[in-house]
């Protein structure tokens, strides 16, 4: 790279873009940030040329000189408004992101630009990068780091009433809650952004994205149907805006067809126009996969789903959840009628027609017995199933306790009589 700074004008700009390489382009830019002018024109410039090198380091995969970048950069920040200077540093903590394989990096480098905006008393801009970094926590499965930041967050930003920044970081904490299983305090946060939100204007993509959290915890409290009309609001916010999002929505809406037992209705969603050739992929395959297992009620099938589309169904911790459920009734289902007619039965015959593992069919049985689905007792020594006659519910008991409970009411209402009488 040369030491000789160029001109900071729009030429210089020309001549980055109409370089022979990116590595050529690259260093023009440098050299134009080098140039120790602060005029307005300069500095304009200087901007554009910023962008411009943010883009280009993306495009090369240089997360590691983006990060330097905002460290060189730091001279310039104390000659333009801070608003433009928050607006940069967030271009470049971007650029970074879309860098795959960089979420250690992106954590280094919000957590340098903290500490810098900490001593230059930078706090809107420090707000937001914070914000940022619980994210990121979050993702890498840092919880306690993360909530521990979060905490101290939403007093500051209550204080200051900053309503856009707030629906953020309740909504955050609505996931990271959520993430530690603790539904409440989801559900209490999730509230939170919501009262913030209807206080003021909300890009869709935001709303779209706290309706499909809405989604995400009436479906884990098996509201099935409440879930769909949220997870459909933000499909229609997300396909607006072509967010990646969308078909994660489409995902889930899918998902919750299958879980009221509507798995037909399945097919006729993916074919519709609104979807069409747009989203077809993997993702929408496994839940036609699982759409179409759940209809025959085969486990087989079921089974084929999930190993043929482990990362879209398994690796998904939302589906993984609601499948297992459905699984464990679907495979208690037809174990109750496989069993049906015998009063004895081989549970080798049981896995061979149910098409599953002997050792899995097994441990299914002795649960189902300990939950009392069915009554019955497994002997090992045979490698039987022995299935009791359902036990005649036994009518003395329940007649004793309401021959009491008449009798207490009769005591009561003599006592009452007599305590009248003697007054």
């Amino acid at each position: 790279m040369s030491s000789s700074y160029l001109p900071a004008t729009t030429g210089s700009l020309e001549e980055a873009s109409e370089a022979k390489s990116p590595s050529e382009a690259i260093s023009i830019l440098y050299r134009i940030l080098e140039n120790p002018s602060s005029s307005s024109d300069a500095l304009r410039i200087k901007e554009s040329a910023i962008n411009n090198l943010s883009d280009l380091l993306r495009l090369e995969n240089r997360a590691e000189e983006l990060k330097n970048l905002l460290s060189r950069l730091r001279p310039f920040f104390l000659l333009i408004p801070k608003a433009k200077t928050a607006k940069i540093v967030r271009g470049v903590v971007d650029a970074v992101a879309k860098i795959p394989g960089t979420s250690d990096l992106q954590i280094a480098l919000c957590k340098e630009i903290v500490h810098w905006t900490r001593a230059e008393k930078r706090t809107f801009l420090r707000q937001r990068i914070e914000a940022r970094l619980a994210a990121l926590l979050m993702e890498n499965k840092e919880y306690s780091e993360a909530l521990t930041l979060l905490s101290g967050l939403i007093k500051e930003v209550r204080r200051l009433d900053d309503k856009l920044l707030l629906v953020d970081i309740d909504l955050l904490e609505s996931k990271l809650h959520f993430s530690l299983r603790n539904l409440p305090k989801a559900k209490a946060a999730l509230t939170a952004a919501r009262t913030a939100a209807n206080a003021i204007y909300v890009p869709p993509a935001q709303q779209g994205t706290i309706d499909l959290q809405s989604g995400i915890l009436h479906a884990e409290e098996r509201d099935y149907k409440t879930a769909y009309s949220y997870f459909y609001e933000a499909f229609e916010a997300f396909n607006a805006l072509e967010d990646p999002q969308a078909i994660y929505s489409l995902k889930y809406m899918l998902l919750c067809k299958v879980m009221v037992s509507q798995a037909d209705d399945v097919a006729g969603i993916i074919s519709s126009p609104k979807v069409g050739l747009q989203y077809q992929g993997p993702e929408l395959d496994a839940m036609k996969a699982v759409a179409d297992a759940h209809s025959k009620r085969s486990l087989k099938l079921f089974e084929v789903a999930l190993r043929n589309f482990r990362a879209q169904l398994d690796e998904d911790p939302i589906v993984h959840r609601h499948l297992s459920s459905l699984y464990d009734t679907l495979l208690e289902q037809n174990l109750c009628r496989l069993i049906e007619p015998f009063s004895k039965v081989e549970i080798a015959h049981i896995a061979e027609l149910i098409e599953l593992p002997a050792d899995h069919v097994e441990k299914k049985l002795s649960q189902m017995i300990l939950d009392k689905k069915f009554a019955g007792t497994l002997d090992q020594g045979a490698g039987c199933l022995v299935i009791f006659d359902d036990p005649k519910t036994d009518a003395i008991y329940p007649a004793t306790l309401d021959t009491i409970s008449n009798m207490g009411k009769v005591v009561d209402s003599l006592y009452v009589r007599s305590a009248k009488i003697m007054a």
